[in-house]
């Protein structure tokens, strides 16, 4: 029988005393790493690019190696340990498949993985370029009911147990009488990860967050003290750092969230500055947001140059395979996603803000649907989901590489519709009429200054990679 048959047949309970005792850990993540490497290069269920695979394998190893330092520092406490195993692995990673192969039988794709929810636009920061274009001021909140009811709604329709909470600030979020605590407390057979400036992590907070157990806070940084401060305010740094030494000292892992521009992208790709947030801080993971010109003074002269991106991920996968580092591009971190995730794609997400307004990703404002009113009209996520607008999202993935054999993938390094293929975006919003999101977003899409660079962009930065797709990811095996 394989290791990961045995795996499944194991309680929470029973993982929990495994991994708790550093021998047993030991002998158990060795025969994990052998089972991934035969799951991604010797099966390859979905016939995907030998080097995707090889990629997507390493990065899940890199993810339980991280894990399993931060065990043996001590650095996740008992207590979230247990919520950790009864709420990641036991739901979302060995939970019963059932549901969601039904999902698949009935509608011809897998369901969504997660979604990620704003629910609140108010933040206690102004930081510069905010995509969401957040301050103290605003007031747009998800109310209490509804959020909880999306929460439950994805459990029962996709046996989706995982949430993304972005904002705003989520830890400012209020809504009848009820906080994000509430959230978490409510849906303790759900695991969350927050994105969080981290301003308002206090010991309390961080305590909190611990006995609760199913919450990891990913911390907004820039840099160091100069570069975060230069766009979060001054004193954000060393309010940082606290929240950081509180969630070490409660036993909540934690990681860490990089907006690179062009002024700061050679610096947070140095070995001095992963040592310092992986190492010193014991960030157990890192996600590298390449900053996008949407929200708050949305600008192109602030995006990373095509030049800084492929020197970018040259970095990037140096350190994925020679430091064996948790890091993921949103952008370049395309071959390890298979492709862009927006849209509801299997495996992917789509994305609700404070209004409730849907729209296929984070970065892609314009929407078509409200899910107040789809509540009101009886309906629910899986309309938005096979809504046209989605479909056609979903098409572009699928004849771009997602549902390709190997060699018709074209080029995962490019991966994302809106930012490396424009043109495609801004005609699938002005074919179905999507509504833009905010001010921002309205003005963005009646600039044609704005299309033409876009367009630019990504057509150079396409042209710069295509090579190492093909060399890296198509014909080479770079696994050891």
């Amino acid at each position: 029988m394989k290791f990961s048959q045995v795996w499944m047949k194991l309680s929470p309970e029973v993982i929990d005393k495994i991994i708790s005792i550093e021998a047993v850990r030991s002998i158990a993540l060795k025969k994990g790493l052998k089972e991934l490497r035969r799951k991604f290069m010797e099966e390859n269920e979905d016939n995907r690019p030998a080097g995707v695979q090889e990629g997507r394998c390493l990065m899940l190893q890199n993810l339980l190696h991280s894990v399993n330092r931060a065990l043996s520092d001590g650095r996740i406490s008992p207590g979230v340990r247990k919520a950790i195993v009864s709420n990641f692995i036991g739901r979302i990673i060995l939970e019963d498949a059932s549901a969601k192969d039904r999902f698949q039988a009935e509608n011809g794709i897998a369901p969504p993985a997660f979604l990620t929810i704003s629910p609140t636009k108010k933040c206690n920061l102004f930081c510069k370029g905010c995509y969401a274009s957040s301050s103290s001021e605003n007031a747009e909140t998800l109310s209490y009911t509804v959020f909880n009811r999306i929460i439950k709604e994805m459990k029962e329709k996709w046996a989706s147990h995982f949430t993304v909470i972005s904002g705003g600030e989520p830890l400012l979020y209020k809504s009848e009488g009820k906080t994000l605590f509430d959230i978490l407390a409510g849906n303790q057979d759900s695991y969350f990860m927050m994105y969080t400036n981290s301003t308002l992590i206090t010991k309390d907070a961080a305590k909190r967050l611990a006995d609760l157990g199913n919450l990891t806070p990913a911390i907004s940084v820039e840099g160091y003290e100069a570069e975060t401060d230069a766009r979060r305010g001054d004193g954000t740094f060393k309010r940082i750092m606290g929240a950081m030494e509180n969630l070490r000292n409660a036993g909540v892992p934690f990681g860490v969230s990089i907006t690179a521009t062009r002024h700061n992208a050679e610096l947070v790709m140095e070995d001095r500055f992963i040592d310092y947030y992986f190492q010193e801080q014991g960030a157990i993971y890192g996600w590298i947001f390449q900053y996008m010109p949407i929200g708050r003074s949305y600008t192109t002269d602030l995006m990373i140059t095509p030049e800084q991106r492929l020197a970018m991920f040259e970095r990037e996968e140096r350190l994925i395979r020679e430091r064996n580092v948790f890091i993921v591009d949103f952008w370049n971190g395309g071959p390890y996603a298979v492709g862009c995730i927006s849209a509801g794609r299997p495996g992917g997400y789509f994305y609700i803000d404070w209004n409730g307004n849907v729209a296929p990703c984070v970065f892609f404002p314009y929407h078509l649907a409200n899910i107040y009113d789809l509540y009101r009209e009886g309906k629910g996520l899986n309309d938005v989901l096979f809504s046209p607008y989605f479909k056609s999202i979903r098409k572009w993935q699928n004849d771009y590489g997602y549902t390709q054999p190997p060699h018709n993938v074209d080029n995962y390094i490019v991966p994302c519709p809106i930012r490396d293929h424009h043109e495609n975006a801004f005609n699938l919003v002005r074919e179905f009429g999507a509504k833009p999101m905010d001010n921002e977003a309205e003005s963005a899409l009646n600039d044609p200054e704005y299309h033409r660079k876009m367009a630019e962009y990504g057509k150079t930065v396409k042209s710069l990679t295509d090579e190492k797709w093909k060399s890296g990811f198509l014909n080479i095996k770079r696994f050891k």
